[in-house]
C-alpha cells in the first residue's frame, strides 16, 4: 500500500466520545464528524495519556509522556516536537489554532518549530482585549453568566456574527490555508495541525446554536461548567442547571461539527483524500454530570474522561473498526512513521500504520495515563486499574524540569509552581545526557496544585467489557494482582522514577 504524502491532524479539545453519533450516541447532532467517520478507520479502544491540556499536546507533538515527571510545561531542552525533523526534511508544517495555552507561559514553545502558525484570538481566557466593545448591542451572543471568564467576558463582545467566534474562525482558516497552499504546484509534502479549542468551555454559542438542546431555558446562558464532584448532591448546580450546562456543551459540539464540515468540503473540492492522512483526535473528555461530576476535577480517569475518540482517514485503508489498544503518544509515532523520521529523544509511542495497513492487529499490550501527582492508570484493553498514592502526604515525589513553568490562572495570578530550592539537584532524564533540575518535595513542602488533596489508598479496578459504566470496583480480586504486575512492568518500560513506584506502593 503506497503511503500518503501529507497529513492533517485536527484536535478538538474536550471531545466526548460517548456524545458522538459515530460512536453510537443520539444525544447531540454531529453529522460532519459522522460523515468523516464513514470514510475512516474508527478506533474503539483509544485512551488518554498525560493530562490535562498541555501534557496531552506534549504526548502528541513530542511523543513522550511527561505526567510522571512534571505537571505541565514547555518542550524541554532534551527533546523536540515532530515539527523539527519534518522541517529539516522539507515538509511544510502549519499550525492553525485558537488554543490560548499554546501562547502562554508553560506552552510557549510548542508552536515555534512549525514553518508558520496562525493564532485566532479570543477563546477562553486569552488576554486579547482590555475592555468590552463599547458598540456591542448584545448580538449575536446572548447574555451569559460571568463565571471565571474575566477575559472572555470582554472578548465575546467583539464577536459580531457566528463566523467571528474562535472555533468557526479557526476551521475557516484551516479550509482557507488548504485552498491557498494547494493552489500553487508544489511537490513538497505538508503537515497541517489544527488545534481547535472547541468544544472546550466556555460553552458559548450564538443563534441558531444557543439553547438548541434546551429551548425552554429563559435565563442567562450558563457557559462555565463547575469543576466539582457530587455536583447536584451538594448543590453546586441544581438538576435543572446541570441539564442546561450539558445542553450548552452539546450546542458547542454541534457548532464546531458544522464548521468542521467546511474543512471536509475543502478536502473534497481539492481532491486531497487520495494522498493525505487525516486524523481527528482529542486530548481528553469532559465530565458533564456522569457520576455527578463536572469538569476535570481530581478524580480517577473514568470512561467519560479517559476513553476518547480517534478517527483516521487513511488512503487505501479499510473503513472499519479497530479494537487494538492505542493511546495519544501513538499519534506522534504514527506521524514519525508516515514521514519516515526518527526522533533523537526517548519516545513512548507505537505507530498505528500497521493497524491501518492491515499488517497487525495489535501494537501494544498496555497503556498508562495520569495527571502529575494523582492516580496512575494502566489498561490492558479490557481492565483499567487506577492506583493512588499510599501515603498521606503523597510522597515521595519530585518535579523534573529545566523550564519551571505551569498553567497561568488569570483569576489567581500568584498561583505558580513551587520554585526549586536548596534541595534541588541535577539529574538526567531517561535517554538524555542533558542535566535536568530535579526538585524533591519534602514533608511540609507546598506541592504543585495539581496534586493537592490527593486521597491516599483510593485505588479502583474495573472490567470495561462487562462493566462499561464502572459500577463494580474489583479490588481484591485476582485481576488486581495481575494489573499490579502490569503497572510495574509499564512503569519500568517507561523508565519512570523509582520514587513513583514507592509513592504508589509498588516498590
Amino acid at each position: 500500500m503506497p503511503r500518503p504524502k501529507n497529513a492533517i491532524v485536527i484536535l478538538l479539545d474536550s471531545l466526548n466520545r460517548h456524545m458522538l453519533g459515530c460512536y453510537g450516541s443520539d444525544e447531540f447532532e454531529t453529522p460532519n464528524l459522522d460523515r468523516f467517520a464513514a470514510r475512516s478507520t474508527r478506533f474503539n479502544n483509544h485512551f488518554v495519556g498525560s493530562l490535562p491540556c498541555m501534557p496531552a499536546r506534549h504526548d502528541i507533538l513530542v511523543g513522550s509522556m511527561d505526567f510522571l515527571w512534571r505537571p505541565w510545561g514547555s518542550i524541554e531542552l532534551w527533546e523536540e516536537p515532530i515539527t523539527a525533523p519534518l522541517r529539516r526534511d522539507g515538509v511544510t508544517t502549519m499550525l492553525i489554532t485558537d488554543h490560548p495555552h499554546l501562547f502562554e507561559v508553560g506552552g510557549e514553545n510548542y508552536h515555534t518549530e512549525f514553518r508558520a502558525w496562525d493564532y485566532v484570538r479570543g477563546h477562553e481566557n486569552d488576554p486579547w482585549k482590555t475592555r468590552p466593545d463599547p458598540s456591542w448591542l448584545g448580538t449575536p451572543a446572548l447574555p451569559a453568566s460571568a463565571g471565571h471568564g474575566q477575559y472572555y467576558n470582554m472578548s465575546r463582545t467583539w464577536f459580531r456574527e457566528e463566523a467571528d467566534f474562535p472555533g468557526p474562525k479557526t476551521m475557516q482558516a484551516a479550509a482557507d490555508w488548504l485552498t491557498m497552499h494547494t493552489s500553487v504546484a508544489d511537490d513538497a509534502p505538508f503537515m497541517l495541525f489544527v488545534d481547535e479549542f472547541d468544544p472546550h468551555e466556555p460553552f458559548d454559542t450564538p443563534e441558531p446554536w444557543a439553547n438548541r438542546y434546551d429551548p425552554d431555558w429563559d435565563g442567562e446562558l450558563l457557559i462555565w461548567p463547575p469543576y466539582s464532584v457530587k455536583t447536584v448532591e451538594q448543590g453546586v448546580l441544581s438538576e435543572r442547571e446541570a441539564h442546561h450546562v450539558r445542553a450548552n456543551y452539546g450546542s458547542k459540539l454541534s457548532m464546531i461539527d458544522h464548521w468542521f464540515g467546511k474543512v471536509m468540503d475543502t478536502l473534497d473540492q481539492l481532491e486531497l483524500w487520495d494522498d493525505t492522512a487525516v486524523i481527528v483526535c482529542t486530548d481528553h473528555g469532559h465530565y458533564l454530570g456522569e457520576r455527578d461530576i463536572f469538569g476535570k476535577p481530581g478524580v480517577p480517569h473514568y470512561q467519560p474522561m479517559a476513553h476518547t475518540p480517534l478517527l483516521i482517514a487513511y488512503p487505501g485503508a479499510a473503513t472499519e473498526e479497530v479494537s487494538a489498544l492505542t493511546t495519544n503518544v501513538d499519534i506522534h509515532a504514527t506521524l514519525c512513521d508516515l514521514f519516515n523520521v526518527t526522533p533523537e529523544h526517548a519516545i513512548h509511542g507505537e505507530s498505528m500504520l500497521p493497524l491501518l495497513e492491515g499488517t497487525a492487529t495489535s501494537i501494544r499490550e498496555w497503556a498508562v495515563s495520569g495527571v502529575y501527582g494523582r492516580w496512575v492508570h494502566v489498561l490492558d484493553g479490557r481492565y483499567k486499574y487506577a492506583r493512588s498514592s499510599v501515603s498521606d502526604n503523597n510522597l515521595p515525589l519530585s518535579m523534573w524540569s529545566n523550564r519551571w513553568s505551569t498553567m497561568p490562572v488569570p483569576q489567581l495570578p500568584s498561583l505558580k509552581l513551587p520554585m526549586p530550592d536548596k534541595n534541588a539537584y541535577l539529574d538526567f532524564m531517561p535517554g538524555s545526557e542533558i542535566p535536568v533540575i530535579r526538585q524533591p518535595f519534602r514533608p511540609g513542602d507546598l506541592l504543585p496544585y495539581w496534586c493537592a488533596n490527593h486521597p491516599p489508598n483510593s485505588h479502583c479496578l474495573y472490567d470495561l467489557v462487562n462493566d462499561p459504566d464502572e459500577a463494580e470496583n474489583l479490588l481484591g480480586t485476582p485481576s488486581e494482582s495481575r494489573m499490579l504486575d502490569l503497572l510495574r512492568t509499564a512503569l519500568g518500560e517507561l523508565n519512570a522514577p523509582e520514587e513513583q513506584l514507592i509513592r504508589l506502593g509498588l516498590s
